[in-house]
């Protein structure tokens, strides 16, 4: 590992196995929606779920099958808790599992988080009173609409996570709008990034951009850096 920013990542943030605080307190809520029958209109923008095709899904169902899992929800947290990021945007928001996790992580960030169904927004905002979240605006909208203003009102993003869509033009044009308010020290994550040829090609893409100087394979989420160190690009595929 010829890296020093990826060395410490893996040994300090991705290999971090304590157990902090913040892990109960969203898994507790999980499991709590993990039972809950009730029924959401669902509109979906982008691919849509590979297994809920219907409009109408419990809230159970999108918490299985939609939302983070712990392993990933709790690599966000490290992710944020060790880099501190002050201004986050997540693209995604579903049941509010993994903002949740980004919010624990740094109380004292800007989080903005992004959602297209408006039901399933509502609980997410149910969620972050019931965690006392006090960091935490949603925006409702499809992103297509949506993200050209949140970035406009944005002047730097320190870290996102994009969690929408699922395919290779809007995951290509997200990006592209993006660059305007990273910095040296930026951190974007994209989720599912080899869960379609399409996103395959997204994520072969935005690795190739200029800008882009290393990027880190976890096979569900690419993470991509624009740190200036890296005088060659770098691509790093690791085993999570």
């Amino acid at each position: 590992m010829h890296s020093p920013f990826v060395f410490e990542f893996i040994t300090r943030v991705l290999n971090d196995k304590k157990t902090y605080p913040a892990y109960s307190q969203v898994e507790n809520l999980r499991r709590q929606m993990l039972s809950d029958q009730t029924l959401l209109s669902v509109q979906d923008f982008g691919a849509g779920s590979l297994v809920d095709k219907t409009n109408q899904r419990s809230i159970a169902s999108i918490a299985k099958n939609a939302a983070k899992p712990a392993k990933f929800g709790q690599l966000l947290y490290r992710m944020v808790r060790h880099y501190q990021p002050t201004t986050i945007l997540e693209l995604g928001t579903s049941l509010g599992i993994s903002t949740a996790y980004l919010s624990l992580a740094n109380p004292g960030a800007s989080i903005i988080t992004m959602e297209g169904a408006s039901f399933i927004a509502e609980k997410a905002r149910r969620n972050f009173n019931t965690l006392k979240l006090q960091n935490v605006s949603i925006k409702e909208g499809n992103f297509d609409q949506a993200l050209p203003t949140v970035t406009s009102q944005l002047s730097t993003l320190d870290f996102a996570f994009i969690d929408g869509n699922h395919r290779r033009e809007p995951t290509e044009s997200y990006f592209g709008q993006l660059l305007s308010v990273t910095h040296n020290d930026s951190i974007l994550i994209f989720d599912d990034i080899h869960w379609s040829q399409g996103m395959e090609q997204a994520w072969e893409t935005i690795k190739q951009h200029p800008a882009v100087r290393c990027t880190i394979d976890l096979f569900f989420i690419g993470i991509v850096l624009f740190r200036q160190e890296f005088k060659e690009k770098q691509h790093f595929t690791v085993r999570f």
